[in-house]
């Protein structure tokens, strides 16, 4: 069976609510994969090979991810050209506009780019994936259950 890993840290809990929406969305593409909702502490780093696609979701400190997220991501070093083809994602949120969201999901991109991960993209919306300022309006929440519906939907196409 195919399966999905959605990781974050939340400190909040408006970057986990993003994560419940976005599996819900995973859950509703009736891409019949998998999903696992994990917060980072929780996720073994030599199980992240088992999984088909991998979403990250970290509030944005600073301009970039949490420690926690970071910490993960340096320890995924160990699984280096592993995740090559694995589709992944990223997810963040901020107290203010200008809180640095782009260049924290752009950072947690880049450590998945490195793996050779392939990356879905938002041609609508929140093109580098979703992003909440705040407390998440509608329109926010809906955008991260259409971001978990492509990803599904990628992660099922690119594995037939």
């Amino acid at each position: 069976m195919t399966r999905i890993l959605v990781c974050y840290f939340s400190k909040s809990g408006t970057t986990e609510r993003m994560a419940e929406e976005i599996v819900k969305g995973i859950k509703k593409s009736k891409a019949e994969v998998e999903v696992d909702l994990l917060k980072v502490n929780e996720v073994d780093v030599k199980t992240i090979p088992d999984y088909d696609g991998l979403i990250l979701g970290s509030p944005t400190y600073y301009g970039l991810p949490a420690a926690e997220i970071k910490g993960l991501l340096d320890e995924s070093v160990t699984h280096h050209g592993d995740l090559e083809g694995m589709v992944g994602g990223a997810f963040t949120s901020s107290a203010n506009p200008g809180g640095g969201n782009e260049t924290t999901i752009l950072a947690m991109l880049e450590a998945l780019i490195i793996h050779g991960m392939v990356v879905k993209g938002m041609p609508e919306g929140d093109h580098y994936g979703p992003i909440v300022v705040g407390e998440p309006s509608d329109r926010e929440l809906k955008q991260c259950k259409k971001y978990g519906s492509e990803i599904a939907k990628l992660v099922r196409k690119l594995r037939k």
